[in-house]
């Protein structure tokens, strides 16, 4: 997707409302871990905040000692929860409206599927009805250093309290959309899409704009002198490329086969 569309599909979010997910686990993974903590934000640009509920979950299994200590959430406060059976289909109505948000939405959405398909209830949402943040901070905070929700909280210094539990990461995650989304809805295209440009990419994203596989991909932007870096993050040190230099290249691409259908 290039920038010019990622802008119309971000300007069409700043219209709608948002429900702001954050979940704290037992563990990083669905189908094995349980959700301890869920808390739901239901917001808008026009409006702001229209509706929060939280509520701890009994997951009714041990808390490990690491996540006790991450999240503050200690096992007796969880057996004294009640279990998500009772709990979460009490959420449903609200996740199945507005557009799901979270910070890292790949994990929440995960769990949160995960903990309705063990109560014998879908849970589906399409990737129109979706928003990820730190997506959204990527494109448009492009060379912090981190844009874990911690590190962007102190860094907006965002006044929601401690950091994993699920109440203000959502609360968190909304005014970082709040703040990202005004910004977008406000900000010319020429100013916007530059913004967009300094995105760091991924091969994997280069080689869907460029249309061919990565190895082609690479080959193409090393014989082109294209700077890039590797990810900080991941061990096998993926290249990194800046969005506007991949999209620039691309749209070279398309004028010449244009050209040569003349």
């Amino acid at each position: 997707m290039f920038s010019t569309d990622l802008l119309a599909a971000y300007r069409q979010l700043c219209q709608q409302t948002l429900t702001v997910v954050d979940v704290e686990t037992t563990g990083l993974y669905s189908q094995s871990d349980r959700v301890i903590e869920l808390s739901v934000v239901r917001a808008s640009l026009k409006d702001g905040i229209t509706e929060c509920r939280s509520d701890l979950v009994n997951p009714e299994r041990e808390i490990p000692s690491e996540i006790m200590s991450f999240t503050g959430i200690s096992q007796q406060m969880v057996d004294e929860a009640v279990p998500a059976s009772k709990i979460l289909p009490q959420y449903l109505d609200t996740l199945n409206q507005g557009i799901l948000t979270a910070h890292n939405l790949e994990f929440d959405f995960a769990f949160i599927r995960a903990e309705f398909q063990r109560l014998g209830l879908d849970y589906l949402r399409s990737p129109s009805q979706q928003l990820c943040t730190v997506k959204l901070s990527r494109l448009m905070l492009s060379d912090l250093p981190s844009r874990s929700l911690p590190k962007l909280v102190k860094r907006f210094q965002f006044d929601v309290g401690r950091s994993h539990r699920a109440e203000s990461d959502a609360i968190a995650c909304w005014l970082l959309a709040e703040r990202l989304l005004t910004i977008i809805a406000n900000e010319d295209d020429e100013t916007i899409l530059a913004r967009f440009g300094k995105e760091w990419i991924p091969i994997r994203i280069a080689a869907q704009i460029l249309k061919c596989t990565q190895a082609e991909a690479r080959t193409r932007l090393d014989q082109l002198g294209v700077h890039y870096r590797t990810s900080q993050r991941r061990t096998n040190k993926i290249p990194m490329y800046r969005r506007g230099e991949v999209e620039a290249i691309a749209s070279q691409g398309q004028d010449v086969q244009q050209l040569s259908l003349l």
